[in-house]
């Protein structure tokens, strides 16, 4: 974890929100998403604060609108589902522009799209403001077990490695005239998988002993240590304290 990582959905800046210890705004986005899931899904304008909240976290870490909304496209096959709900659901049923609708297959559409949307747009805004190699840090100073801080480390780099094989292979493949048209060429996909996977599994292997011989133990070495002031807790947790006190009035008013 002692080499900077970037991904896609990074977004370079500074703001008070990228400038947060990672550990921080781990918690906060748990924190936050566990009031949403919590909240009622009768209390519609209690979502519709939270969207405000997102909205504002959203201003004080510079992240464009567009940015954000773009990223939400990855939530589309949950939309799908909660589309099928009112038609397959049983119960009451109500008609809306002459369809039979189930009642409570409308509101079971509305808790996973309202629920969904505002848990994976929290995490894209941990993600637009949080380097990979960050988060895995802040995981580590959560007490998550070492192993799985590992485990996802190693999963995130070789992640980028076998990507880029497999971009050098479909190279090599065009270079010499092929393109998969049809069915007749999956026996070629077919062995470019399992090639990929044999060049995968023998390049872990070489990289697992050149660990081993330069001192790997089971552990990775900290090199960073990351802290935060009580200043930093308190204008991270902003975010999940005001969501509780909506919450909180979801359930009695």
């Amino acid at each position: 974890m002692g080499a900077g990582h970037a991904h896609k959905l990074y977004r370079h800046g500074h703001s008070p929100v990228h400038d947060l210890p990672p550990h921080c705004k781990l918690a906060a986005t748990f924190g936050f998403v566990v009031v949403v899931v919590s909240t009622p899904r009768e209390a519609v304008w209690a979502f519709g604060l939270y969207a405000v909240l997102i909205a504002a976290a959203a201003a004080a870490a510079r992240i464009p609108a567009g940015f954000l909304l773009r990223r939400l496209l990855i939530e589309v096959p949950f939309v799908a589902f909660a589309v099928l709900m009112p038609f397959v659901a049983q119960g009451e049923r109500v008609d809306v522009l002459g369809m039979s609708l189930s009642v409570s297959g409308l509101w079971g559409a509305w808790n996973v799209l309202a629920k969904g949307t505002l848990g994976v747009a929290a995490s894209v805004l941990l993600a637009s403001t949080t380097e990979l190699r960050a988060l895995l840090l802040g995981l580590q100073r959560l007490k998550l077990p070492p192993l799985l801080v590992q485990i996802a480390s190693f999963m995130i780099r070789y992640g980028d490695v076998i990507t880029d094989e497999l971009r050098r292979m479909s190279i090599a493949r065009r270079s010499r005239g092929f393109e998969a048209r049809g069915i007749r060429h999956w026996g070629v996909l077919a062995k470019t998988a399992g090639a990929l996977f044999i060049r995968s599994y023998e390049r872990g292997e070489r990289v697992y002993l050149a660990m081993v011989s330069r001192g790997y133990a089971g552990s990775m070495p900290v090199i960073d240590e990351v802290t935060a002031t009580r200043a930093q807790w308190a204008y991270a947790a902003a975010l999940p304290v005001t969501a509780l006190a909506v919450c909180l009035m979801g359930w009695t008013l």
